[in-house]
């Protein structure tokens, strides 16, 4: 700013004898800045433009964090309401102790979850977070929606498997179908199946399960049609299924399989908004608890995660680290991991937290039985 001009006046004494314009005049212009400061503005307006980019250009990575537990023996608050976990209806159960958690991961990346430079910097320094390209983890491609509802249908599938794992091992007869879960685009059987229809048998093959199809299939030239028995709304049918060439030149008739069962006992699973198949095992291991007599976990806090399919195998899972990290956060002292997990397990176990490996149902339950009288150290540990 410029220095106040003296008061007006006509030259005499007191009157401002500078020149207008003149340097030394109240009224000189402002200096110019000098290198320093212009250095100053440049690093200024390059971090500005750092902070505004990082803010707003996605990056194509995902991001695994720790989620929140869930006692699968108990109530818990999900979409806003509390309420038991598990309900059993149509066969006695008993009094549980303790804990089963199953465990979830929180992932940002992907359709709808964009990340940006800032996400990267504070994973980077968060020792319980991890960073992947976000397509080792999730189809960049798919819509936020479809990613949904992939999530959707496999927490559905563990919940179905889950519930026939657990009422087999109490004795129970639980028939298992497999369905058509999906017609595709692809195919030549879309007036001909339908979402729902059970398989009975393919070109005189019984249907007994997912791979059985599959492999009658490949009797049967690409493009010939195939005989398929069905259930559709309690009756019988067979249908003439026009063939098509599918992955890797194999035999198909353009559909998803999935599979449903008969439950003599009816069992409700409420898992509020969480998706995917990681729970199979702690909710099989929970239905079990219920159903048998005395406390199958001895009250101790147990945590554990693993897919569970038709067969009682427990299957890997995502995100190991973060579960790892989620259970000892939540209390629980022992930890059930899927055998295949156990390489990224080791390096990673938080101090206090016990990790014992499975690779069944039946595993898992003498596993937890061993915990529930104290001779855990006995069990296999990755």
């Amino acid at each position: 700013m410029t220095a106040p001009a003296g008061p007006a006046g006509d030259g005499g004494p007191g009157a401002d004898e500078s020149a207008p314009g003149d340097p030394a005049a109240g009224d000189a212009p402002a200096a110019r800045l000098g290198r320093r400061h212009v250095a100053v503005l440049v690093v200024f307006f390059l971090a500005l433009s750092a902070v505004v980019v990082g803010s707003v250009v996605p990056l194509p990575y995902a991001i695994l964090s720790p989620g929140p537990t869930f006692n699968a023996l108990g109530e818990e608050r999900l979409n806003g309401t509390t309420k038991p976990v598990i309900v059993v209806q149509g066969r006695r159960t008993y009094p549980t102790e303790g804990s089963l958690r199953f465990l979830t991961i929180l992932v940002k990346g992907g359709p709808g979850y964009r990340v940006d430079a800032w996400d990267l910097l504070g994973a980077w320094v968060d020792p319980a977070r991890d960073i992947y390209p976000v397509d080792q983890i999730i189809d960049p491609d798919a819509s936020k929606q479809e990613v949904a509802e992939e999530l959707t249908i496999q927490m559905q599938g563990s919940q179905q498997e889950a519930k026939a794992v657990a009422l087999r091992a109490v004795g129970e007869t639980v028939p298992t179908y497999v369905v058509v879960a999906q017609v595709l685009d692809s195919s030549k059987a879309k007036d001909l199946l339908k979402p729902g229809d059970r398989f009975v048998s393919v070109d005189g093959v019984a249907a007994s399960d997912p791979k059985t199809i599959r492999d009658a299939l490949q009797g049967v030239e690409p493009g010939d049609p195939v005989a398929i028995e069905i259930i559709r709304a309690g009756a019988h049918r067979t249908v003439e299924v026009p063939t098509i060439s599918g992955s890797g030149g194999r035999t198909a008739i353009g559909v998803l399989l999935g599979v449903e069962h008969d439950f003599p006992v009816t069992v409700t699973i409420n898992a509020g908004d969480v998706g995917g198949p990681s729970a199979g095992l702690m909710f099989a291991l929970a239905i079990y608890d219920k159903l048998t007599p005395g406390s199958l976990t001895g009250d101790h806090a147990v945590a554990g995660t693993g897919t569970i399919d038709e067969q009682a195998q427990v299957g890997p899972i995502g995100g190991i680290h973060q579960k790892l990290i989620a259970a000892k956060d939540a209390g629980a002292t022992y930890f059930l991991a899927p055998a295949a997990n156990c390489p990224g397990v080791v390096g990673h176990v938080p101090d206090g937290l016990q990790v014992v490996k499975v690779s069944t149902f039946d595993e898992a339950v003498s596993a937890v039985e061993a915990i529930a009288r104290g001779a855990a150290g006995g069990l296999p540990h990755c």
